[in-house]
């Protein structure tokens, strides 16, 4: 035998080899880093909630499935967040259901203006079958191109600036209040006598130093860890808003798992949903002792009814095709 077929014969055995070592089973054994990421730095309760369903994921699968979590707008802010999870450059984002309700209308109830009484409300809502839905219909949705994982709850919503404090309606008029990227947030601003502007959650900051905008409207720990007191430290407690948030997963990955492991993620996804809850309540009073540890004047409203009425016409602009889901949402006890 020659020294050509010998060598030909030995390249067979080589791919014959690479091809036992590359079987199916073996694939499938691979080990998968599973990229996150969220707007908000490490300890920050969203965060530290996918960050400990990454450390139950691991021990569950013996390694091969892990989260690798990028905090702290590292991969930039929720816009690109959802479009890097919408082509599988990354698997979990954290994102708020501003951004999604102009992709699923029905979302868009959650962002109505006063939608939720109270907190324990919104908790019953997306706790409860109509929170299920709402998931199902994000996963669905033939352009979302993302599966609704769980929900994340995210407190009250409450404006604050560098102006002067927001007692009524009348100290709001003419304030440039930064809102997110939706119609709805910037209309419910602008019915409120402030000046509405959208704005992406990595440009606030600058906008502020910088005069673009007066202030925002944010929960408590996005004050806090922001460390926006440094700019505005008029924080009024309007609670205008109660938007839950969703843990999202790329659909163009989840489809590559095998039904054991998506079973597997949405089930860590609903222990998450639960935990994240405590470190969020936890994280609220450390906010509120590190606001009044800087200076932050804290505004209690004496009366909301002046600013519930006022945004009646936002209502009527955007919930006038979901009576139904609304009632059944102020049905919840």
């Amino acid at each position: 035998m020659d020294r050509r077929n010998v060598m030909t014969i030995g390249a067979a055995a080589a791919v014959l080899a690479m091809a036992g070592t590359f079987s199916a089973p073996a694939i499938a054994q691979q080990k998968l880093v599973l990229k996150a990421t969220d707007v908000h730095p490490l300890g920050y309760p969203t965060v530290e909630a996918v960050v400990r369903m990454g450390k139950k994921l691991e021990a569950a699968t013996n390694g091969r499935l892990s989260i690798q979590m990028y905090p702290s707008m590292q991969l930039g802010g929720e816009k690109e967040m959802i479009e890097q999870a919408q082509i599988g450059a990354l698997a979990f984002a954290r994102i708020s259901v501003g951004p999604m309700g102009p992709i699923v209308p029905e979302l868009n109830v959650f962002n109505l203006p006063f939608m939720f009484r109270d907190t324990a409300h919104m908790e019953k809502v997306i706790d409860g079958p109509i929170g299920d839905e709402m998931l199902k219909k994000l996963s669905d949705h033939p352009k979302a191109n993302l599966i609704g994982i769980c929900w994340m709850n995210a407190g009250t919503r409450n404006v604050y600036n560098s102006k002067h404090p927001v007692r009524t309606l009348a100290d709001l008029k003419g304030l440039k209040i930064r809102m997110m990227g939706n119609p709805v947030f910037v209309d419910s601003m602008n019915a409120l006598g402030g000046n509405g502007v959208a704005m992406g959650f990595d440009q606030l900051i600058n906008a502020m130093q910088t005069g673009v905008v007066d202030g925002a409207e944010n929960n408590y720990p996005s004050y806090a860890s922001g460390q926006h007191y440094r700019y505005a430290k008029h924080f009024s407690q309007t609670e205008h808003l109660m938007i839950p948030e969703i843990l999202v997963f790329s659909k163009k990955t989840w489809e590559s798992l095998s039904a054991e492991d998506r079973a597997l993620i949405t089930k860590l996804g609903k222990e998450a949903q639960k935990e994240q809850r405590q470190l969020w309540y936890d994280a609220e009073k450390a906010a509120i002792k590190q606001m009044q540890d800087n200076g932050v004047q804290i505004v209690k409203i004496a009366d909301k009814k002046p600013f519930q009425e006022a945004v009646k016409p936002v209502w009527d602009k955007y919930g006038k095709d979901h009576a139904g889901l609304i009632k059944r949402i102020q049905d919840v006890k």
